[in-house]
This record gives C-alpha cells, sequence and structure tokens, in this order.
C-alpha cells in the first residue's frame, strides 16, 4: 500500500544526503521530523482501522460457521422426518454457508497479515522519529555554529587584503565547516544494524505466522 512504502522511504532515508544537499540544513531536518510526525499518526489510524477489519472479518466468520451448524442441525431434522427434499435444501445452505465462513477466514488470515505490517511499520517510524527528535537539537545547535563560523570568517577575509592571508583563511573556513558537517553526520547517520536486526525480527514473524497458517490448515 502507498502509506508503507512512504514509511519505509522515511525509515530507510539517509538523513546525511538529505543535509548534504538541503540548502538549509536546519530547515530540512525540522521538515523530515515534521513529516515522520505525520506519516506516524497515519500508521496509528491505519493500524486501528486494520484492526477494526479484522475484528469485522472475524464476526462474519463466526455467524457464518454458527449458520453452517445451524442448518446442518436443520438437515438432520429432515432426514430423521424423511424429508429428503428438505434434507437436500438444507444441505446446499450448509454449503452456501461453509464456503463463506472459509472464505472469511481466509481473509482473517491475510488481515492478520496486514495488521502485522502495520505494526512493524509503527514501531520502525517511531524508533527512527525518536532518534531523530533526539539528535534535531543537536544538530541544529552544530549547524548554527558551523554558519557562524562561516560569517566570522568571511567578515576576516573582507577586512584582510593580503592574497596569501586571505587564501588561508578562506581555507580554515572550508575546514572549519566541513569538521562540523562531518560531526553533524556523525550524530544522525542511522545504524543499518538497527535495521538488519528489524529485517530478522520481521522474517521471524513471517515464519511464525506461516507455521501456524500451516499448522491450522493441516488441523482442518
Amino acid at each position: 500500500m502507498a502509506l508503507l512504502e512512504r514509511v519505509s522511504t522515511l525509515v530507510r532515508a539517509n538523513l546525511n544526503d538529505l543535509i548534504d544537499k538541503a540548502e538549509d540544513p536546519e530547515k530540512m531536518i525540522k521538515q523530515v521530523i515534521l513529516d515522520m510526525r505525520n506519516q506516524l499518526l497515519q500508521v496509528k489510524t491505519q493500524v486501528a482501522i486494520a484492526i477494526a477489519d479484522q475484528h469485522l472479518l472475524e464476526k462474519k466468520q463466526q455467524d457464518n460457521e454458527e449458520k453452517t451448524g445451524e442448518w446442518m442441525r436443520k438437515a438432520e431434522l429432515a432426514v430423521d422426518k424423511k424429508q429428503d427434499d428438505l434434507a437436500r435444501a438444507a444441505l446446499q445452505r450448509v454449503e452456501s454457508y461453509r464456503e463463506l465462513s472459509d472464505n472469511f477466514k481466509q481473509q482473517v488470515i491475510d488481515q492478520k497479515a496486514q495488521v502485522e505490517n502495520l505494526k512493524s511499520a509503527l514501531r520502525s517510524l517511531e524508533q527512527k522519529l525518536t532518534e531523530a527528535e533526539g539528535k534535531a537539537d543537536l544538530l541544529v545547535a552544530q549547524q548554527r555554529r558551523a554558519r557562524a563560523v562561516s560569517k566570522a570568517s568571511d567578515a576576516k577575509l573582507a577586512m584582510n587584503d593580503d592574497s596569501k592571508a586571505t587564501t588561508f583563511d578562506r581555507m580554515k573556513r572550508k575546514v572549519a565547516h566541513s569538521e562540523a558537517m562531518s560531526q553533524a553526520k556523525s550524530e544522525i547517520a542511522s545504524d543499518n544494524v538497527d535495521d538488519r536486526f528489524a529485517a530478522l525480527e520481521k522474517e521471524d514473524r513471517i515464519e511464525q505466522l506461516l507455521s501456524e497458517l500451516k499448522t491450522r490448515r493441516a488441523g482442518t
């Protein structure tokens, strides 16, 4: 679904690259966090809707199972009363409700998987947002210091007519800016290990769901 794709993009986003390409890194940081918060709210809403849909499908499955049992009892009664035509009609209802029940059962399984996907996306986005918010103030402060250093260097260059001193000051400004940006990158960089563990956990959940599904289907 489009929402999960957008969330996945945000979770995988390399904030360092975004900052490097941004004309205003501070504005970019704030915008990324705002986007994460908006997507988090949307995912929470979708999780609630998906869970509600799951409960509705489970209710419909249960209703059709009850109808199947009800019409089976009617078929048995008709057989006891030697009413074969009624028995056949009742059995047709039994098969119809049983088919509906099986369809809803499969939909419940699919819906549960979708709910788990949404919950997983929600947890990943919450973690990413927490990390970004925790580092945002520090990164903004570093960016402001780097900008102040740049402006100070510009002022010195403007007052210095010596070409060599001017070149030296310009290089010093670039080095100071580079150091500030490098430190900012190291603070905001995401740890790929987290993504790898998240992928492993997701694989385990999928395998568990698959195992449970096979067990349920084998028992039916």
